[in-house]
């Protein structure tokens, strides 16, 4: 099914649709007059002669120059090599097509004077899977993403690089390939393409949508090892959590008996303890403020993927054209640095699990290191090293982008927000989160291995068998990486979570 795009309606859902399944965009009709009725807005002031910024000025601590009619196209294309400085890997393809389709849904709105042929321009590229490459580093997030969208309009413009089919070609091959014409760029065309916060929030929203299944994922592994550990449930009930009143700590408690529902490993309450550590005792609390902060995000990304984000605004029934700071990242880059810390928690506390699961002096009877030949064998000792070490990466990278404002353009730009580096940032801890959830993983159905592999809820028996289709129980030292690279792509691909909800329904 087609996603219509108008400016105001887009989801996240739709937007990952998009990213990463390539469903085809098209642009409502009413979009396709407003697009038209604010262009037609900028051809009359330009034919009047009027001083707007970016078409007939130049830009940043150029503002105040003056450029003539004649000039106009000349500035867009300007504009857009000049701006060509960013640098580093490329973007991947599934963050490219969401900074497309974001692009695409912000012009739509009518606010900007893009021609509707420039904007079917960058459409067509998006249906047709033409991905111009876009270096990940040299955006400030404000004005907006200006060093990496200037790569995106390369291709349009017949310039730079382009992914097509699998095969990297040069931008003005790829198009003709594709049958795309190139775009020749008219007055502030390349500004309304570049001037927004399309980059940050297309990493950005490739991470979120990944955390929302990490959220339910992390729940899943923690019953794991709560089987395996023996945990105590009382401490989920919903008595607990609603007297404090977070809801996604509640959420997550509801979870947890959801998941482990049947179980006769874990029980309300345990003779030989009164209650269980941290790590396992306050998943609710710890998973449930993350939840929250996910959450949070959610809803500033929900509006951001439906925003007017550049500059000046176009407003052709009220006869105006208003230079303001709507590209400014700092809305984003708080939302993502926020993020960074609640994806770094899951990891911080899995890792706490994966201790207890492989320390003798905490795993209630488990053989040292979930090996049965302790000492000959080394087992999972080295697997909590690798934990270890990308938790505390993770440290480094939830240190807050946003508060970090270097000044630019000779001062007139003397604030910016950061918001890329943020979401790049949250996309480095989401990889590292996701690893050490798989490591958590694979040390919670080793140990239910080791205890027999039985007693289990139907839901948590139903992921043990999964992994166990593409992973055998380590009796024999092994090479350990062949098998976490199977338990990341597990967590990456949402299939634990999958796999669960088939058993237990839907998970909060």
């Amino acid at each position: 099914m087609s996603i219509i795009i108008n400016g105001m309606k887009l989801t996240v859902e739709e937007v990952i649709r998009v990213a990463r399944n390539g469903e085809e965009v098209l642009i409502a009709p009413e979009a396709q007059e407003a697009v038209k009725k604010a262009r037609a807005y900028v051809d009359k002031k330009l034919k009047e002669g009027a001083v707007i910024y970016g078409l007939t000025t130049g830009f940043g601590k150029f503002a105040d120059t003056y450029i003539s009619t004649e000039e106009a196209a000349d500035l867009q294309r300007n504009l857009i090599i000049s701006h060509t400085c960013a640098m580093g890997q490329a973007l991947p393809k599934e963050v490219v097509r969401a900074a497309m389709l974001l692009r695409c849904n912000a012009l739509s709105r009518g606010h900007s004077g893009i021609r509707p042929e420039t904007l079917h321009t960058l459409l067509d590229m998006l249906n047709k899977g033409v991905h111009p490459i876009i270096p990940e580093k040299g955006s400030l997030g404000a004005s907006g993403d200006l060093a990496p969208l200037s790569h995106m309009v390369l291709t349009m413009i017949g310039e730079g690089e382009a992914e097509y089919k699998g095969e990297l070609l040069p931008s003005k091959e790829a198009m003709e390939k594709a049958g795309i014409p190139l775009v020749q760029l008219a007055a502030k065309e390349g500004l309304a393409l570049i001037n927004g916060t399309q980059i940050m929030t297309a990493i950005g929203i490739n991470v979120l949508w990944d955390a929302m299944d990490l959220a339910k994922t992390a729940d899943i592994v923690a019953a794991m090892t709560a089987e395996a550990l023996n945990g105590i449930t009382k401490a989920y009930d919903h008595k607990v959590h609603d007297v404090r009143g977070h809801q996604g700590q509640k959420e997550s408690a509801a979870n947890m008996l959801q998941i482990l529902n049947g179980s006769e490993n874990t029980k309300p309450v345990n003779p030989k303890k009164v209650q269980d550590p941290y790590s396992l005792r306050c998943i609710p609390q710890i998973h449930g403020a993350s939840r929250d902060a996910i959450q949070y995000v959610y809803e500033a990304v929900s509006k951001e993927i439906n925003a007017v984000t550049d500059n000046p605004i176009i407003f052709p029934d009220e006869d105006e054209v208003i230079s303001g700071g709507n590209f400014h990242g700092q809305p984003m880059a708080l939302a993502f640095d926020f993020l960074k810390m609640a994806v770094a928690e899951y990891a911080n506390v899995s890792e706490r699990r994966s201790e207890r699961l492989i320390n003798p002096q905490l795993s209630e009877g488990l053989e040292p290191f979930l090996t049965k030949h302790g000492g000959v064998c080394s087992g999972f000792m080295i697997a909590q090293y690798a934990a270890a070490s990308m938790v505390s990466e993770n440290k480094i990278y939830a240190h807050p982008a946003c508060v970090d404002s270097i000044p630019s353009s000779g001062n007139q730009e003397d604030h910016v927000s950061m918001g890329t580096t943020a979401a790049r940032t949250a996309a480095l801890i989401i990889d590292n989160s996701q690893k050490v959830l798989g490591i958590e993983l694979f040390a919670a159905t080793q140990a239910i291995w080791l205890r027999g592999e039985k007693n289990l809820s139907p839901t948590t028996q139903a992921v043990y068998n999964f992994v166990r289709k593409t992973v055998d129980p380590i009796d024999q030292d092994v090479v350990m990486y062949n098998e976490l690279v199977k338990f990341d792509e597990m967590v990456k691909q949402h299939k634990i979570s999958d796999v669960a909800e088939k058993v237990c329904g839907k998970l909060r």
